[in-house]
């Protein structure tokens, strides 16, 4: 090999060691602005010693590649409250910092229903959750601060329902996010625009991407059946004095989503006494104390704290009283 072969296998490969690293480091390879140069060299003699020379230095900057990401975290689609808030994150994938605009939008083809988007939010702590009165707001159709090449942010969008949904509608609010510079057809050019001065360039997303975040309308009801079963002491089933009666209240809740604050209450009937210690939550028993167990019993009545209950799933209460 020659020493002017080896000198450009070197620089070559020095060259190719550091694209490798920085392909490794950042989404879209080399920072924009990186100024990448190249001398030639050639030896030859002509029968004395050996002669060196070199060629002119070439040089240029890296220019800006324009890609983002968009992407839900809402694992499934999210039951529509009075704060409904979808989460999406949005990472510039290109390889120069750059801003975003960030538009949500709710009319999307096939939703049952189109929410109305209050505004944007960033998550200012990182931990994830939309804090009201610390995450900063941003109208829709806002601009991010520039974001470094591989860094994320979380966007909360926040949506108010229109009224008279029903139970099992679906909806879809799109995220939009699209680099200020610009969006094109992949290799467009904005000349002089990128890092430093160099030119920027549409990525392969075309320098915008979206994703949609799914509501669901969650209507839950309560439905609550009560029966009872006579026990007399002679082995039947008549209501005499001395009869146990046990009484079951079975909770249903139906629909989709859940209900909170679910409370079961039932008074001890006219001429007849709770039997102490009878108490039970799907057949577990419960203690007649307010403690800390979900019931509690006296002479005059029982309640039933269930709390947050699921839609279709169905709880028994049961309790025993003597007739006098």
């Amino acid at each position: 090999m020659t020493y002017a072969a080896f000198r450009f296998a070197a620089l070559g490969g020095t060259l190719c060691a550091t694209l490798a690293m920085g392909s490794h480091a950042l989404a879209a390879g080399i920072p924009a602005g990186t100024l990448i140069e190249n001398t030639a060299s050639a030896s030859y003699n002509t029968g004395g010693p050996t002669q060196v020379i070199d060629s002119n230095t070439v040089s240029f900057q890296v220019a800006e590649l324009l890609d983002v990401a968009v992407a839900s975290q809402d694992a499934s689609a999210l039951p529509i409250t009075s704060t409904t808030v979808l989460t999406f994150s949005v990472t510039n994938t290109g390889n120069g910092p750059e801003p975003f605009v960030l538009t949500a939008n709710p009319a999307v083809s096939g939703n049952d229903f189109d929410v109305t988007i209050d505004g944007l939010a960033i998550d200012s702590n990182g931990n994830g959750v939309y804090d009201a009165g610390t995450d900063v707001l941003l109208a829709n159709g806002g601009t991010s601060a520039s974001l470094n090449p591989d860094e994320s942010i979380t966007v909360f969008v926040l949506v108010t329902a229109p009224g008279g949904t029903t139970d099992g509608q679906t909806s879809q609010v799109r995220l939009l996010a699209e680099a200020d510079t610009g969006t094109g057809t992949p290799g467009d050019v904005f000349t002089g625009a990128g890092e430093g001065g160099v030119d920027a360039v549409v990525g392969s997303t075309g320098a915008d991407d979206d994703d949609v975040g799914s509501l669901i309308s969650s209507v839950a009801t309560v439905s609550l059946v009560k029966s009872v079963v006579i026990t007399d002491p002679f082995g039947g089933t008549q209501p005499v004095p001395g009869a146990i009666a046990t009484f079951t209240l079975s909770a249903t809740v139906v629909g989709t989503g859940s209900i909170n604050d679910l409370l079961i209450t039932d008074a001890i009937p006219t001429s007849t006494t709770y039997a102490p210690g009878t108490l039970t939550l799907d057949t577990n028993a419960l203690t007649d104390a307010a403690d800390t167990d979900a019931g509690e019993a006296s002479a005059s009545g029982v309640a039933v704290n269930l709390g947050t209950v699921a839609a279709g799933t169905t709880h028994s209460v049961t309790f025993q009283v003597e007739i006098d």
